[in-house]
């Protein structure tokens, strides 16, 4: 055990550290968290148009009439349909504010740029219409990439004073800045309607179908598996074990290949058909990670089951609160379970063993897969039955949060009697 741990703490630490301070990850992450409210809403949105309960249809469309499915239609269109705009923006924004560049511009130029690169359908062969299909999480990873490209082009170009206009004094900083983006974003967007004609020439014929099938289908193809969910629960709670916020390190990894398989999950249900994908965020979130990584809401219970001492549960007091809400801190720092080498074994294998109980139920049919994006914070079980939009889906999670239990118990046990025994032998 102490040789495992010191060669995490040797070498894959270091690593994971420089992993989760990259700066494009980090935008990439920050870009992703900041769509949240909007895809909570049009997630949450259909729901409310698509739940499964005859006798609520049937009381919707006598109330409201036939037309009652265009309010959440609406939400839906404004947060979904055209959610890889919001992200070419956000990942933009982000990434040139950590190179200390105006965020706002280079968000607008990444904009631009994203829509250069959009086929236009047009029966005349000319300029036409845009198909919404290039615009939604179709698009996401194209989105992703020239946001970071525009971005860098432009903060590179940015730093060039020739072709920076500086405004006399007096200006409005907004007219300021503006100006002195002009050239640069100039040159990107030049940049990018070359690209544009040369991208013509590659096989598809189309940026949006090439990367799509080159990169995002096989990428989703292998996250989409028992062993890509274990890996991810595994490389997180490591991290966390070690008081590195995984969440966080690895959500520039993961986010770009998840979210998109939520959508298409979102977008099925919204269609009345099966959702296609089984390991998702939103999966891991209300299924795994109860009362925060590690399913630590277990150890809580379990703390409140087998401690003697005081001071333990005092700690699992102090922690139920915010742990009804997955927010885990209070006993990750408290008990504590960061270098705890009696917590090891069960922070590690207890999330692996849900994760692997609930891919397996869910591609067996036995309970629905998740159609709808939940806050982190939502308590557990309630947060599983809406996410899956089915009662199976609180029940597995009150399975899993029983057998994360469970597995704490031996360990919080022999924590309390090492604690005790250590402070009998002080006396």
């Amino acid at each position: 055990m102490k040789s495992i741990m010191r060669f995490l703490e040797k070498y894959f630490i270091p690593i994971a550290g420089r992993i989760g301070s990259q700066r494009h990850l980090v935008a990439i992450r920050d870009g992703f968290v900041a769509l949240m409210p909007i895809l909570i809403a049009g997630s949450f949105a259909v729901l409310i148009n698509n739940l499964p309960i005859k006798a609520y249809q049937n009381a919707m469309i006598s109330i409201f009439g036939d037309g009652w499915k265009n309010f959440g239609g609406n939400i839906w269109w404004g947060a979904f349909a055209v959610i890889s705009l919001y992200l070419a923006f956000s990942i933009s924004y982000n990434l040139a504010k950590s190179y200390g560049v105006d965020g706002l511009s280079a968000g607008m130029i990444s904009l631009a740029s994203f829509f250069i690169l959009v086929p236009q359908v047009s029966p005349t062969g000319g300029w036409g219409d845009i198909s919404w299909s290039y615009l939604n999480s179709g698009a996401m990873f194209v989105a992703l990439i020239v946001a970071i490209i525009s971005t860098e082009i432009f903060v590179r170009l940015f730093r060039v004073k020739h072709l920076v206009i500086k405004m006399p004094e007096g200006v409005p900083p907004a007219v300021a800045k503006s100006f002195a983006s002009l050239f640069p974003g100039l040159i990107v967007l030049i940049i990018f309607s070359i690209a544009s004609l040369l991208i013509a020439k590659i096989p598809d014929g189309n940026l949006f179908v090439f990367i799509n099938r080159v990169v995002a289908a096989p990428l989703t193809n292998v996250a989409d598996t028992i062993w890509s969910a274990v890996i991810i629960v595994f490389m997180t709670q490591v991290l966390w074990f070690f008081g590195l916020h995984g969440s966080n390190i690895i959500g520039g990894i993961i986010e770009p290949i998840l979210l998109p398989m939520i959508q298409a999950n979102i977008d099925a249900f919204q269609a009345g058909l099966e959702p296609t994908y089984t390991v998702t965020k939103v999966m891991l979130d209300t299924f795994v990670y109860m009362g925060g990584s590690g399913a630590t809401l277990g150890l809580i219970f379990a703390a409140f089951i087998m401690a003697k001492r005081k001071e333990h549960r005092e700690i699992a007091k102090l922690s139920i609160g915010p742990g009804l809400f997955n927010i885990n801190e209070p006993v990750i720092y408290g008990l504590p379970v960061v270098l705890n080498p009696f917590l090891l074994i069960p922070f590690v294998l207890g999330p692996i063993i849900m994760v692997i109980i609930t891919v397996t139920s869910m591609k067996l049919g036995l309970v629905p897969k998740t159609v709808v994006i939940v806050p982190w914070t939502f308590p557990p079980i309630i947060g599983a039955a809406i996410s899956t939009a089915s009662i199976r889906g609180g029940i597995l999670a009150a399975i899993n949060l029983v057998i994360a239990t469970a597995v704490y118990l031996p360990f919080m046990g022999a924590l309390d009697r090492n604690k005790t025994l250590h402070s009998e032998a002080r006396k």
